[in-house]
């Protein structure tokens, strides 16, 4: 089953127009990237597809038209990890993981064994239950982004949009995460990430949606799509692509040389 589905998306901020005729499926069981240079649109797309910003054409979560969802029902269906790493009010790692249970609890219910559980497996993933009683605002940028994680984690919609999760995490930390929203996938669930590092993208992502300008221009599987004379002309990168134990290798290593006047 389809987790999310867009038809004719588009949208325009102030003047500028930000996507242009956007169509894509999320599936169950699939790790989507979403990759593009600075300003492709991949921001944009994670938040129209939430109904956080105005847009035209179809928006579908898991079969219902998500622009006529009441909020508690949409978040039940997705959970949102922003780009921003704030952390507006000061408490403890384990209470602001706990938040991620809201949709789940009625006024005043008292917290269940399945919550519990679920708060615990997002902690003990993203290795941050060693410091649950610690502030959330004391912490470091990239134990902030691991307890915002673990929030999101903790929510267990079938369908999870991260907005550049992996920034800020040293590299066994990024490969952690990727094999955790791997694991996601592998499980029945759907997540959907915009992602800056295409080392990571092309090795753990299922499928990528790649963006240039506002429009999709490539989708399909990572080597598929990351190849040298795509990365050359939407990049503006020489990369070198490759096959390692079973899976691709993407590494930038200079620009393209720009031809002399």
């Amino acid at each position: 089953m389809n987790l999310l589905s867009i038809r004719g998306l588009s949208a325009t901020i102030g003047k500028a127009s930000i996507l242009r005729d956007i169509n894509l499926d999320v599936a169950e069981g699939e790790f989507v990237g979403l990759v593009g240079p600075n300003g492709a649109g991949k921001s944009t797309l994670l938040k129209t597809s939430l109904c956080l910003l105005p847009s035209s054409g179809q928006i579908h979560l898991s079969r219902s038209d998500a622009r006529s969802l009441p909020p508690l029902e949409r978040s039940l269906r997705v959970a949102y990890l922003p780009q921003e790493r704030e952390i507006a009010w000061s408490m403890s790692v384990e209470r602001l993981v706990w938040l991620g249970r809201a949709p789940h609890r009625a006024a005043f219910r008292p917290r269940s064994p399945e919550d519990q559980e679920a708060v615990e497996a997002a902690m003990k993933a993203m290795e941050v239950d060693a410091f649950r009683q610690r502030s959330a605002n004391a912490l470091s940028g990239g134990e902030k982004a691991r307890v915002l994680v673990a929030r999101a984690l903790a929510q267990r919609a079938p369908l999870l949009l991260a907005d550049e999760p992996t920034a800020g995490l040293d590299p066994a930390h990024q490969i952690a995460l990727m094999r955790t929203f791997r694991d996601l996938a592998t499980q029945g669930n759907g997540v959907m990430a915009c992602l800056h590092d295409l080392g990571l993208a092309a090795r753990w992502c299922t499928r990528l949606i790649l963006l240039a300008d506002g429009e999709i221009v490539a989708d399909g599987v990572p080597r598929s799509v990351l190849t040298s004379e795509r990365l050359r002309k939407v990049y503006k990168v020489e990369a070198y692509c490759a096959e390692h134990k079973g899976g691709p290798i993407v590494q930038p290593y200079d620009l393209v040389p720009t031809e002399a006047p």
